[in-house]
């Protein structure tokens, strides 16, 4: 599969890489344990946000450079520093937050690769991406509280990916727990021996690739600005947002393709 050249260097920690029809942007802090900086997270949010607005990319994973860790989430280290010239961590807390909400926002289905140990914020990273693939060997766990903290942002995606309990117990404990915990609580899709974890990740973002753009960027906004109303007023919105995809140039190329027995041919409109 070729490779795009990679895009933003050792400052941010980031790099990027077209594969096929998908952007991979590999969080490249392995002496930090893919930990997230300030420059880290500002990186990732502007990839995001280009990712997004590409026509050539269809899919974006997520995931880490090395073996030992997906992401250990903030940088312990780089806050304490902040803290002591006389910054405060909100700064961070906010960046972090805000890179939460970008993924939110965007258009394009995420995938988790995790190639690690996914822990504290890295939790959060994970739980806000669609979908998620993980070694068999990755390690999960939010042990904030080991410390005298607590993973309050990283809750509100870990808490809808997974439900109120397991989330709670988590932060609550800061227990770890292994892949195949991970999967049963409902935080990956699937677990993989780690020599496949690349096969079976470029497997999946194949899979949404060939899926009508617009379909999957409508249906998408939607399930996350729905997810939390009222029940009858989430029927209501989705009822309007099916009546945006229905009309669209997508699903009439997809409803001809089906009645003429051919594979559709999406152009994202």
């Amino acid at each position: 599969m070729a490779l795009a050249p990679a895009r933003c260097g050792a400052v941010s920690g980031l790099r990027e890489e077209q594969r096929g029809a998908s952007r991979w942007l590999i969080l490249d802090r392995p002496a930090a344990r893919n930990a997230l900086s300030a420059d880290l997270m500002s990186a990732l949010r502007r990839a995001l946000a280009a990712a997004d607005a590409e026509a050539r990319v269809r899919a974006i994973c997520i995931t880490g450079s090395g073996e030992q860790a997906f992401c250990s989430g903030m940088d312990l280290a780089l806050a304490g520093a902040a803290q002591g010239s006389g910054v405060g961590p909100e700064q961070g807390a906010r960046d972090y937050a805000s890179l939460l909400v970008e993924i939110a926002r965007i258009g394009k289905p995420v995938v988790a690769a995790v190639n690690g140990a996914a822990m504290g914020g890295g939790m959060g990273l994970l739980a806000a991406c669609d979908l998620a693939v993980a070694a068999e060997d990755a390690r999960f766990g939010t042990p904030e509280v080991e410390v005298g903290l607590f993973p309050y942002m990283a809750l509100a995606p870990l808490s809808r990916c997974v439900g109120r309990r397991a989330a709670l117990e988590l932060a609550l404990t800061g227990r770890r727990i292994d892949a195949a915990e991970a999967r049963a609580i409902g935080l990956l899709n699937r677990v993989v021996p780690r020599a496949e974890l690349q096969g079976a990740a470029g497997e999946l973002l194949d899979q949404l690739a060939q899926k009508s753009p617009t379909a999957l960027r409508l249906g998408r906004r939607a399930f996350y600005a729905t997810q939390d109303l009222p029940y009858e007023a989430q029927l209501e919105a989705l009822c309007a947002q099916f009546s945006l995809t229905a009309a669209s140039a997508d699903a009439a190329e997809g409803i001809a393709a089906f009645l003429e027995k051919r594979k559709p041919d999406f152009k994202g409109s």
